[in-house]
């Protein structure tokens, strides 16, 4: 005990241990994080599915059956296959308005979506498909448009084909393309061009999506909600956002996508073309809390650092368990951060828990030093650290540069401040130096 207290290079050693010994507890902290995350996420999940998930919009899309036949050992077997063909034009007008659903402390983003699809098909090419025309079986053909969640239609679907109206029933005769949605069964004369008009009311969650199926397809979107996030392989040509919402136009060609206007089977997944919109929550108070506790052994290794060098300069030696406790109150300021941000905005919780965790340390730093000189340095390291992780937090795209720099200027100080020290003298004990004293007389 003598020596851990009178040799400073046995301190120094003790000090990184207990370092490396916090990062349990910091590791158990970030755990907890993604705990927390889980569960605010499971919860949206469980909203989504009552009210809807994720919407993705495909179609509509005319699918005729026809006749396969195949030949083994002599027997010919004939089977029903399904060709698919996709229309000319595609117009999509929508507008989405959102909401906010609470379970508990945990919150979700839903919406009701109003989508007004429109088109034409031209002419059917069947002849490009190498099937003799005899085998088609048109009085067969159904239209069907992919909804990704049935949970959210809220109400009835009507098309408008040609000029005829027909109410959709549930469901899709062949899962070659959709897997789920509605389908009607109109008269289809695949020489003859048709047009079409769809409405459709819609519940989802955080998304909604569409497939670009149109040799052109235009897509219009507005929504009163102000954070959007254009997700998927096309990003929109017109966009507005903005505090009281936001507008985005689409405009996809057939040629920016790897699927043909018409093929049979299964040959082709047009869902990886998908785009749209997500309507993102403005904070996501998890994920800068786990940004925050990643920064968790900077904060020990600087304030440790911080102590050792006023136990250099003023000749005092602090307890390991006193490091211990004051690694502890760091390690707190997480949880305070995680379970304050739950209720209150980040921002101000940040701002409570460090100023608590702040002026913890700077009170128990008086009563070990014993000084107030060396408690206002110490209060002034730690709100400097504090207030720099914040705008480091701000600053996600340069965190990295941002955080170099800061390690760098904490070197640069430390060695500027201890270019004088004599390290030898510093890590040897009273003991040595008396043995020392002795053998040079």
């Amino acid at each position: 005990m003598k020596s851990l207290k009178q040799s400073a290079g046995i301190r120094l050693t003790a000090i990184a241990f207990l370092t490396l010994l916090l990062l349990i507890p910091a590791i158990l902290i970030q755990e907890l994080i993604s705990e927390r995350e889980n569960r605010r996420n499971s919860v949206a999940h469980e909203i989504s599915e009552k009210w809807g998930d994720t919407q993705t919009i495909t179609g509509p899309i005319i699918t005729i059956p026809y006749l396969h036949r195949s030949e083994k050992e002599g027997v010919v077997t004939q089977t029903v296959r399904h060709a698919h063909f996709l229309p000319e034009n595609l117009t999509i007008q929508g507008t989405v308005e959102p909401e906010v659903r609470y379970r508990g402390i945990y919150e979700s983003i839903v919406y009701t979506s109003g989508l007004s699809l429109s088109g034409n098909f031209s002419p059917l090419n069947l002849r490009g498909l190498n099937i003799p025309a005899d085998d088609f079986l048109t009085e067969d053909a159904f239209v069907s448009i992919g909804i990704s969640d049935m949970t959210g239609i809220r109400e009835r679907i009507r098309i408008e084909w040609g000029d005829r109206d027909y109410t959709a029933a549930p469901g899709i005769a062949s899962g070659d393309v959709l897997s789920s949605g509605v389908s009607v069964s109109p008269v289809i004369n695949p020489e003859i061009p048709v047009s079409f008009s769809v409405h459709l009311t819609l519940n989802g969650s955080s998304e909604l999506l569409f497939s670009p199926i149109g040799e052109q397809t235009r897509v219009s979107l507005a929504s009163g909600w102000p954070n959007p996030a254009f997700t998927g392989n096309f990003l929109p040509e017109r966009r507005e956002v903005h505090s009281s919402g936001f507008k985005a136009e689409w405009n996809v060609l057939h040629l920016n996508r790897n699927f043909p206007q018409q093929w049979l089977g299964s040959s082709h997944e047009i869902s990886n073309f998908s785009f749209g919109v997500s309507l993102l929550l403005p904070v996501n108070e998890y994920q800068k809390t786990m940004r925050t506790a990643k920064y968790a052994i900077m904060f020990i290794g600087l304030t440790f650092l911080t102590f050792f060098m006023f136990e250099i300069y003023s000749k005092q030696a602090i307890h390991p368990v006193q490091y211990l406790l004051i690694g502890f109150a760091l390690l707190v300021f997480y949880t305070l951060l995680l379970s304050a941000s739950e209720y209150v905005a980040f921002n101000l919780s940040y701002l409570l828990s460090s100023a608590a965790v702040i002026l913890l340390i700077t009170l128990y730093s008086y009563s070990v030093l014993s000084s107030i000189r060396n408690s206002a340095i110490l209060f002034g390291v730690l709100v400097l650290l504090y207030s720099y992780l914040y705008i480091l937090l701000q600053l996600q795209d340069y965190a990295l540069f941002m955080g170099s720099i800061a390690l760098f200027s904490v070197l640069a100080t430390v060695m500027f401040l201890t270019r004088n020290v004599n390290w030898f003298n510093v890590m040897q004990t009273e003991d040595d130096t008396e043995m020392g004293y002795s053998a040079g007389r």
